[in-house]
């Protein structure tokens, strides 16, 4: 019998977009990210972006519609970062873009947990989270106690 993978780890994650270029835009202009690749055949279109050489996210240019949470599969994708005041920043790019976020403020991921951060939603709707691992505790939680990166 063979054992479970104990070394694995996240190496990046694909998302289905309805506007190559206009995903691009947003994930460049939220995140920094470099363009690493980009084909623009009309029926393959895709990219890949990253920071520093290293993929992050690729886009492919293969849906219609908006993402939709009733259905499995992606629930959403999250970023962490260093510390609330990168959470903070995250929050400030937000509104220079006109992204709502998902709730009005910085949230902990539940009551009690010192963790948290925010929620938005790219151009196709996925649900987007930028969080830190600590610093967040302080702030009040989601009144119906749930975590607040379950339920939305």
């Amino acid at each position: 019998m063979t054992t479970a993978l104990t070394s694995a780890a996240t190496g990046h994650v694909g998302l289905n977009v309805t506007d190559l270029a206009r995903s691009i835009a947003f994930y460049r202009s939220v995140f920094g990210f470099d363009l690493l690749a980009e084909n623009s055949d009309a029926d393959k279109r895709f990219a890949f972006l990253g920071r520093d050489g290293n993929l992050v996210l690729t886009l492919w240019q293969q849906s219609g519609g908006r993402f939709d949470a009733a259905r499995p599969g992606l629930h959403h994708l999250a970023f962490n970062v260093p510390t609330l005041a990168d959470v903070e920043s995250a929050v400030t790019r937000l509104g220079e873009l006109g992204v709502p976020l998902i709730y009005d403020e910085i949230v902990p991921h539940g009551p009690g947990f010192d963790s948290g951060g925010i929620f938005f939603a790219d151009p196709d709707g996925t649900r987007i989270e930028v969080c830190t691992l600590a610093g967040v505790g302080e702030l009040a939680p989601l009144a119906h106690g749930a975590p607040s990166c379950g339920f939305f």
